[in-house]
């Protein structure tokens, strides 16, 4: 536990990445994960097939290559990018697929009554999408995007292999410098994980029971 307090420092400043790759990276990914829902679910047979690809290629592709390809070929081909930047970027587009997943899943489980209804009322599809659909998939939606954020909190360590120093890489420093204390060091870096993946565990399954008591 001693070795713990006395290096808090450290732990805080690989923590404070970790948050700031999670808060990114989770925006990120909502923004491109929303867009390609959005293509998941359009009337045009085209953009359909264009997400589905989106998210099966990426969803399939293991995150380490998907870092791998951002920070270090992108440099190689003279697009250089810092790797924060990057880790960002690998982030978002890897998570970007299960939020689009999750949407999607969210919009189908609503009546498919609801949206003829609206159509037939003269609502265009943009206009039965916001105002219909959506405000009653977000009920459905929230508790898999948390889950979904949870992975990603877990994920952020692998940025810990590309020169970015979150909390799975302050680790690695730590152990280095005391050998004889791994453990508790290990230890230490679970709990700071728990600190986020508790929290949004416990908010998931609040919204879900609400949800199940909803229909």
């Amino acid at each position: 536990m001693g070795v713990i307090i006395e290096n808090l420092p450290t732990y805080w400043e690989g923590f404070r990445t970790t948050l700031l790759l999670l808060l990114v990276g989770g925006l990120g990914a909502s923004v491109i994960g929303g867009l390609v829902a959005l293509l998941r679910i359009s009337p045009i047979g085209s953009l359909r097939a264009l997400g589905a690809i989106y998210t099966e290629v990426v969803r399939n592709t293991p995150l380490t290559l998907v870092f791998f390809f951002v920070i270090v070929v992108l440099p190689a081909l003279q697009l250089g990018i810092d790797s924060l930047y990057g880790a960002f970027i690998a982030l978002s587009v890897y998570t970007s697929a299960f939020v689009a997943e999750a949407i999607r899943s969210g919009i189908n489980g609503v009546p498919i009554g609801q949206a003829e209804a609206a159509r037939s009322v003269g609502l265009t599809f943009g206009q039965t999408v916001v105002s219909v659909v959506l405000p009653q998939a977000m009920r459905m939606v929230v508790p898999p995007l948390i889950n979904v954020f949870i992975a990603l909190t877990k994920n952020t360590s692998v940025a810990g292999g590309f020169i970015v120093f979150e909390l799975f890489a302050a680790s690695k420093v730590l152990a280095n410098a005391n050998g004889d204390k791994v453990v508790p060091i290990l230890l230490g870096v679970a709990a700071f994980y728990l600190l986020v993946t508790i929290p949004l565990g416990m908010i998931a399954g609040r919204i879900e029971r609400k949800v199940a008591v909803l229909r």
